[in-house]
């Protein structure tokens, strides 16, 4: 029977060297990371992993250099400039992989600080808006701590879990964290464009959150019956829902289901997401395996680059050697769409920063991490167009490429692909 307790005497229970993972994204259980950093002066040596968290990270204070560290399988914005600076670390894993790292005590976990809707009549809670490598998190942690909110949304599929998996309670309702996505550029927006064109009538997608998936959702009016397999989504799918562009009816698994790991966005997609049976919240594990993505036809998986070179080669995670983000689940989707039965992998950017500097680049960055293999590569979008890589040679690459690139670079491009393969491209 699990205990109800205040966060204090709840934090109370974490020990000195114990390895701790905190519940992802808009789940993360903020009044409990609160009472753990209370505890610094009393811990040494207390492990840390998670996911992107959206969150306050007072665990990662310089003032707490020997109380926590932080092992994060994904850098995000709150604890970037503390992972850049050596306070915290980075894991590089496939997100796929995340749960398999619990399941066979290669990061074995003694706490698990989670988040999770009150208990129905029947005893069983919500995981809620993120399921991810928490579901796996409850079940190998040795021991569960869980704030009981009445904000977080119920949500079917995997993140239902019988109250008995939860060894101590803490009442606690506040608002979930609410992300909003910026009105897209009209870069953007021609970014979106060029890559809705390749998605076809029956398509199964996959894509992130930011500016770009929801401009190429924004183009998707004209099309239909397109299905749901993704790692995440937010608020841009709602509007196909409702139109009902988004029927899942062509999907050989999980059909007519909206299928994710987790959800980020803000209230409305929360109240989206609340009790609809339409949307099942499934493992990373199942919803990241290649095996399982290449089931569903035509799967399109739209993700993003920070730089690539003129073979193909795709650094998504870092700026030269400063960790940015994280590998995530690219890999996962990109071979899980190029298995599958007309799949198309696409990496969609603009194909310059916000300071003029070309991302169609002659060499990666020293230091640059290669999320994409150039033999991974097959779609890469900029504003300027399509370039088709797959089956091509590195000459081809090259000059699709230039052909999508800024044309303030292109001369330069073009004689650095002279320098490199000795002749014209």
């Amino acid at each position: 029977m699990a205990k109800l307790l205040s966060p204090t005497d709840a934090l109370n229970y974490i020990k000195s060297n114990d390895r701790v993972y905190i519940h992802s994204v808009a789940a993360s259980p903020q009044i409990l990371i609160d009472a753990l950093a209370k505890r610094a002066c009393e811990l040494k040596n207390v492990e840390i992993v998670h996911l992107h968290t959206e969150c306050n990270p007072s665990y990662i204070n310089e003032e707490y250099p020997d109380s926590f560290r932080l092992k994060s399988f994904f850098v995000g914005a709150n604890v970037r400039k503390a992972t850049q600076s050596g306070i915290a670390d980075y894991i590089p894993v496939f997100l796929s992989e995340i749960p398999s790292l619990f399941k066979k005590n290669i990061l074995p976990l003694d706490v698990a600080l989670v988040q999770v809707s009150p208990p129905d009549r029947h005893g069983y809670c919500s995981l809620g808006v993120s399921v991810d490598a928490t579901y796996s998190a409850v079940k190998c942690a040795k021991l569960v701590i869980a704030q009981v909110n009445k904000n977080m949304p119920r949500t079917y599929g995997d993140g239902l879990m019988h109250i008995k998996h939860f060894d101590i309670l803490v009442e606690h309702n506040s608002d979930l964290p609410c992300i909003a996505m910026p009105e897209a550029t009209e870069i953007e927006m021609r970014i979106g464009k060029h890559a809705s064109g390749l998605i076809e009538d029956g398509a199964t997608l996959q894509m992130g959150i930011g500016a770009i998936p929801n401009a190429v959702l924004a183009s998707l009016d004209g099309h239909k019956n397109l299905g749901i397999h993704t790692e995440m989504f937010s608020d841009g799918l709602i509007p196909l829902v409702e139109k009902g562009i988004v029927t899942g009816t062509k999907k050989k698994l999980n059909p007519e289901m909206i299928v994710s790991a987790f959800v980020m966005g803000t209230k409305k997609l929360y109240d989206f997401v609340d009790k609809n049976p339409g949307v099942q919240m499934k493992d990373v594990a199942y919803t990241n395996d290649v095996a399982v993505i290449r089931q569903n036809p035509k799967v399109t998986s739209i993700n993003s680059a920070i730089e690539i070179d003129l073979t193909g080669q795709v650094c998504a995670d870092s700026i030269g050697s400063r960790q940015y983000s994280g590998v995530g689940g690219q890999i996962d989707f990109i071979r899980g769409a190029s298995y599958s039965e007309g799949g198309k992998p696409i990496i969609a950017l603009p194909s310059t920063t916000r300071k003029g500097e070309t991302k169609i680049v002659p060499f990666l960055k020293e230091g640059a991490g290669v999320v994409s293999t150039r033999a991974n590569v097959h779609y890469i979008v900029t504003e300027f167009g399509v370039a088709n890589l797959y089956g091509k040679s590195l000459q081809e690459r090259a000059r699709l490429l230039i052909n999508i690139s800024h044309p303030n670079h292109r001369e330069y491009l073009e004689k650095q692909a002279y320098d490199r393969f000795g002749r014209n491209v």
